[in-house]
């Protein structure tokens, strides 16, 4: 089980067999691309159609975290005859985003009830790269553990 709602994304994409080595927060330097980074808690705020009795303090609270998965890779390589080629694997971004799609994230640590694709946006390309931001909403209950300190 992961610990972490970027760990359970991370389980969860490389379960997929993308072909992407998938990171929490950042790739390891050196890393080639392309790959994908799992950005968490980017915000998190009350589900407000989700939550129970405020008088019971054992009453599930749930959130809604928004979290980011970029997809990096390459936009072009040298083609033969001088030229440039695209290298992009286009609609990559697309099957990632469908997948997660209401995906159930089973190694999750907390009960998550969705999961929902806002949008991707690709952004331009810089140093022969693309990257799609892929923004998803995920629909939980927060832990004890992430408001209480152990």
């Amino acid at each position: 089980m992961a610990a972490t709602s970027s760990g359970a994304i991370k389980a969860y994409l490389e379960s997929l067999a993308f072909g992407v080595p998938v990171f929490r927060d950042g790739p390891r330097p050196g890393q080639g691309i392309p790959y994908i980074v799992v950005t968490e808690g980017v915000s998190a705020g009350l589900d407000g159609s989700g939550n129970g009795d405020y008088g019971d303090p054992h009453a599930p609270l749930n959130i809604i975290e928004l979290v980011t998965v970029d997809l990096v890779q390459q936009a072009r390589v040298k083609a033969s005859g001088g030229g440039t080629k695209s290298a992009e694997r286009y609609g990559l971004a697309e099957a990632i985003a469908h997948a997660l799609n209401h995906a159930t994230l089973p190694a999750h640590p907390a009960k998550v009830t969705a999961v929902r694709v806002q949008d991707i946006d690709r952004i331009p390309i810089a140093d022969n790269t693309v990257r799609h931001a892929i923004h998803i909403a995920i629909h939980r209950e927060l832990l004890l553990s992430e408001v209480i300190p152990a």
